[in-house]
């Protein structure tokens, strides 16, 4: 039974085609869905020449110390943050050989929302040498497995198109 279905896989298969083709290696810095992304990456055989590491970084200390995270980036904006997503794709890139890092940190619920910061609301962050760019997903109220199925088609596509 594969842990992916297969469109999932399918598209994971395409970035790291993607990546590969340009001779590009990533790295992953996952919150919400806590390691998902690199996990996905890393069913495929072969996909060691293109992952480079991966970071699962749920708590706000580990956002930090991991991936240097400035602890007021946090204060001011919150672990859920557009600030916060970029800071970290960054970070990964900074902490990584990969040429592309991706992020991403969210409520993915079924707790946890508030009225300024809902579930389902989520941030990406893709980050090269160029510079960072970041997307935000407000998914509504969506099952756990749902919001962080979306938030991973997400990440491969922000990853290929970097």
């Amino acid at each position: 039974m594969a842990m992916f279905s297969d469109d999932l896989t399918a598209l994971a298969t395409a970035t790291l085609n993607a990546l590969r083709s340009q001779g590009r290696r990533c790295a992953t810095a996952e919150s919400c869905t806590g390691g998902l992304i690199a996990a996905l990456l890393t069913s495929i055989p072969g996909s060691s020449d293109v992952v480079e590491r991966g970071f699962v970084t749920y708590s706000n200390e580990a956002k930090t110390e991991l991936l240097g995270v400035p602890a007021d980036v946090i204060a001011r904006h919150g672990a859920v943050s557009a600030a916060c997503a970029e800071a970290m794709a960054l970070g990964a890139l900074a902490h990584s050989r990969a040429d592309v890092a991706v992020s991403v940190t969210g409520i993915a619920g079924p707790g946890g929302g508030s009225a300024e910061k809902p579930v389902g609301l989520v941030y990406l962050g893709v980050a090269t040498q160029a510079g960072a760019a970041v997307a935000e997903l407000r998914l509504g109220p969506q099952s756990r497995d749902a919001i962080r199925e979306l938030s991973l088609r997400k990440a491969l596509e922000m990853m290929t198109a970097a």
